[in-house]
């Protein structure tokens, strides 16, 4: 999996080029998000996610020593997966 950062330029209200275009992913790309952010998705603390990554029960994507990032949908699958239900 490869991750793409895709930079957007902020405009301001009285920016004379007023021709905003929305930026979107194409459909196959993935959507990361932090660990709070998966963690507020899934209703458990960021310490629960940390625990998850080191039992190796959920994928991450790790960024740096302090940066790790999370496919939601790997995520679930994983979830879905151990614990042989729909969760979430």
């Amino acid at each position: 999996m490869k991750a793409v950062i895709q930079s957007v330029t902020n405009r301001t209200m009285n920016s004379s080029n007023c021709n905003h275009q929305s930026v979107t992913q194409p459909p196959d790309m993935p959507v990361l998000i932090k660990k709070k952010e998966l963690a507020k998705r899934l209703s458990v603390s960021p310490h629960t996610v940390d625990a998850w990554v080191l039992r190796g029960e959920i994928p991450c994507i790790k960024i740096s020593t302090r940066l790790y990032l999370y496919e939601f949908d790997a995520v679930m699958a994983a979830l879905r997966k151990k614990y042989g239900t729909n969760v979430a």
